[in-house]
């Protein structure tokens, strides 16, 4: 057993598999199907993907929405407009103040310009390259509601950094799920990205919603050699009762990417007491296979970085080996990778 070593989750991807743009219509990807019960795998695409899901199956689905967190600004020095400078928007901090990344050298009180009515401040620098900062907008700090109208307006879709190529118009609508609805997040759930529309899903299957904010650190690396020690990044969801009811009512559940998972899982492990409708937490449950899931019964997800929580995450359900065999599978049929790729359906 050698399921705690880091290194065992490697594998070897040619270049020309990572997907760069999406699959067009969405529902020609490419699926690969594995069943659990008898060991096998079937080679489709997304048109037959409800061939293979049970009456009985409850979809958990996560309804964030993938804010345009890349930002482009000048710093402001003694009055004077310097070089333009790269700002990763994160998510809100208590008192309105925001967690970015900031690409290059910044000091506290640092101001950074976007345009004549908004701008940022340093206020901390954190250890982790995190910085503390506010957002001004026409000189008065910025709400979380002003900050993400002009994040909006301003801002850059934030592909993930093995994309190699600049954000592009068809991205504000590809690089989002048809159900998107919780502005929150800065990287897309991207099992979601395989339907077109979700009307036939919500017109034979029982349904519900999760929102989980899935932040930058789900491309962050494992560091530890030995995973226990991996202390896994938060994510910011919210649940309304309704929907725990379900999911704690279900026998059969089939999460919609491993943002649902980690919600169904957390909440599972941490049962919520709920005082009014809904409910907000922080996620930081880390699913491998020496904590494997306790609640749900099938995962549709796409295929994740070398030695990432993800693939750790899709081990916990099939065994690290059997991944590894399957991803195998996948590359040796042509399968697209990482969040413009294809699909594997696990039953």
């Amino acid at each position: 057993m050698q399921d705690h070593l880091l290194q065992n989750y490697d594998y070897s991807l040619p270049q020309e598999l990572i997907a760069t743009h999406p699959a067009s219509p969405r529902e020609s990807a490419k699926l690969l199907v594995y069943n659990r019960k008898n060991d096998t795998i079937i080679h489709t695409d997304f048109w037959h993907f409800f061939d293979f899901i049970a009456p009985d199956t409850l979809f958990v689905l996560n309804n964030t929405k993938v804010i345009k967190a890349r930002l482009f600004g000048k710093k402001l020095n003694k009055g004077i407009l310097g070089g333009r400078v790269e700002v990763f928007y994160h998510r809100p901090l208590q008192h309105n103040r925001f967690l970015v990344q900031i690409r290059g050298k910044v000091q506290e009180e640092t101001r950074i310009v976007f345009t004549d009515s908004f701008s940022l401040k340093v206020c901390k620098l954190l250890d982790s390259g995190f910085r503390e900062v506010e957002f001004l907008f026409h000189n008065t700090k910025a709400s979380i509601q002003e900050v993400l109208t002009q994040i909006d307006l301003l801002g850059h879709v934030p592909l993930p950094p093995y994309i190699k190529r600049q954000d592009q118009k068809l991205d504000e609508s590809e690089y989002q799920s048809v159900f998107a609805q919780e502005s929150g997040a800065v990287a897309a759930p991207t099992a979601s990205l395989h339907f077109s529309d979700i009307s036939y899903l919500q017109s034979h299957y029982d349904h519900c919603f999760v929102t989980l904010h899935v932040g930058a650190g789900t491309f962050l690396s494992v560091e530890t050699q030995d995973i226990r020690n991996h202390t896994i990044h938060t994510e910011s969801f919210s649940i309304t009762q309704a929907s725990w009811e379900k999911i704690s009512n279900s026998n059969n559940i089939l999460c919609v990417g491993t943002t649902s998972a980690r919600v169904v899982e957390y909440l599972y492990a941490n049962p919520p007491h709920f005082s009014s409708p809904s409910l907000q937490g922080e996620c930081n449950i880390f699913l491998h296979p020496l904590n494997p899931p306790q609640k749900l019964n099938a995962l549709l997800t796409n295929f994740h970085l070398p030695k990432s929580t993800l693939i750790m995450l899709v081990s916990s359900l099939v065994g690290r080996k059997k991944c590894l065999d399957l991803y195998a599978e996948a590359i040796k049929h042509k399968y697209r990778f990482y969040s413009y790729g294809d699909g594997m359906l696990i039953l």
